[in-house]
């Protein structure tokens, strides 16, 4: 047994949940494993992996495992620019078994933002319907050709409405295609179960908390002690994803009536950098690399920003994966701080902002 467990702790560890060393080792350790508890069936223990491989997806589809203990969503969105319809594509092809999850849809119809974080009721409702219930493992994956684009916003919803057992698909649809695993248009509704959400608020980060960060950091400084204090105090940092042309403001934002730029005391890190050559998502190394090599200290209070809280969730998934699971989400992001923010609030090395 204490093989076992040491061995389901390197997978978690250093694989990301991926089962192909535990299958190995099944027939081995027959006599204390099976398909119910073993984790290198999809049922699951706490805590699930963040990211899961397209092998161990396809062994959970040949074995029939999808269903009420395991859901398959597609979570693609893309910018209104790239004229892609999501919804059509799911149509036309998928992973068996999934669904498709609209973060369009699923998101508070009442905001002027963009896709922003429905109610605990919507949202339990939302996924109750696409057959998720409290004791599900949800796979999300999107058809973005990074490999990774959209999916972790969804992770991130079903994480801050206090569902911890979701996982993104590694290398996304673009990595299951080209491994060669099977696609299809055929769909069935899953039927309905009940889903109850619930909202920690903490996780997510309004306008006004950024702008009291901001004005916490900035330095009507008046003497060196003041900014001596400054240092010492532990401040939030915050991480923008977006590319590095936006957060300058030397290229065009994708929406018409929002210049590029970014609000001060910000780290780019693009979400592209949380990803290798290959659509993939780094390994814990690496991560931890990028984030030293970015100045970010996890130990210390850390958002996550973008140009309207998807891409940001890369930000959050990294810091995850590497144990520190309070990185808090701005929602409404660069969208929503460019409309309301004063000039001088507005860092950019292009037009900027005018009164």
């Amino acid at each position: 047994m204490k093989e076992l467990t040491e061995l389901f702790d390197w997978i978690d560890r250093d694989q990301g949940g991926t089962s192909d060393r535990l299958n190995a080792n099944c027939l081995q350790l027959k006599s204390v494993c099976s398909p119910l508890s073993c984790r290198s069936f999809p049922v699951m223990m706490d805590p699930t992996p963040a990211v899961v491989s397209a092998q161990w997806l396809a062994d959970a589809i040949q074995n029939k495992l999808v269903g009420p203990k395991l859901r398959i969503l597609d979570g693609s969105w893309y910018l209104p620019k790239s004229k892609r319809d999501t919804r059509e594509e799911f149509n036309q092809k998928h992973i068996p078994g999934a669904s498709f999850f609209n973060i369009d849809e699923c998101c508070d119809q009442s905001s002027p933002y963009d896709h922003m974080l429905p109610t605990p009721s919507d949202f339990s409702r939302y996924v109750s319907d696409l057959g998720i219930g409290n004791d599900t493992h949800v796979v999300v994956y999107d058809t973005s050709d990074f490999g990774s684009f959209s999916a972790p916003r969804v992770w991130w919803m079903f994480r801050v409405f206090g569902h911890s057992s979701v996982s993104v698909l590694d290398g996304g649809f673009k990595h299951w295609v080209a491994d060669g695993h099977p696609v299809t248009s055929d769909y069935t509704k899953p039927e309905k179960r009940d889903f109850q959400a619930s909202l920690n608020q903490s996780w997510v980060k309004s306008y006004e908390d950024v702008l009291q960060n901001i004005k916490t950091k900035q330095s009507w400084v008046k003497s060196y002690e003041d900014v001596l204090q400054n240092i010492k105090t532990k401040q939030v940092q915050v991480v923008d994803s977006r590319s590095a042309g936006r957060f300058r403001g030397t290229e065009p934002e994708p929406r018409e009536d929002i210049l590029p730029g970014h609000f001060p005391e910000t780290i780019n890190i693009p979400f592209t950098s949380f990803l290798d050559s290959s659509g993939k998502h780094h390994s814990p190394e690496n991560l931890t690399k990028l984030f030293q090599e970015s100045a970010v200290d996890l130990e210390k209070p850390l958002w996550a920003s973008c140009g309207s809280g998807v891409t940001a969730c890369h930000v959050i998934l990294a810091a995850h994966r590497l144990g520190y699971s309070g990185v808090g989400l701005y929602d409404g992001s660069w969208g929503e701080f460019f409309k309301r923010a004063p000039p001088e609030f507005i860092v950019s090395e292009g037009e900027g902002k005018k009164e």
